[in-house]
């Protein structure tokens, strides 16, 4: 019975660009790796994805950080509408992270607004 042998770009790495762009949204930690280890710091299609997740990442945190210092008076008035605020700004981000992820297994450069601009100038698009 013949070895089936998958594709992998010419590369040692196992990973295709696709799931290596996917895997890098899944944290920055992926992402971070990604942009140090060759080949994946080499191929283009990877480290836009690499950046854009980084990008997305401080881009969450400060929101994030902003929202909460608006949004501090509420939790003493409601914290059962506080709660349920941020139970839904976690999943608007959990939606748009797999937005990115099902884009990048697919092939696609799903562009963000700013923050992809921004990647594709650090990967060197």
């Amino acid at each position: 019975m013949p070895e089936i042998t998958p594709p992998n770009n010419g590369d040692n790495s196992g990973l295709s660009d696709n799931a290596a762009g996917a895997i890098a949204y899944v944290t920055f930690i992926p992402a971070i790796v990604f942009l140090l280890i060759e080949p994946f710091n080499k191929n283009p299609y990877v480290r836009y994805h690499a950046w854009q997740s980084l990008f997305l990442n401080v881009a969450v945190l400060v929101f994030n950080a902003a929202l909460g210092l608006v949004l501090a008076p509420m939790l003493f008035f409601s914290p059962a509408l506080h709660f349920a605020f941020w139970r839904l700004i976690e999943l608007a981000w959990l939606l748009l992270l797999i937005v990115c992820v099902i884009q990048a297994a697919k092939g696609q450069r799903f562009k963000l607004p700013v923050i992809g601009a921004l990647a594709e100038r650090q990967a060197g698009n």
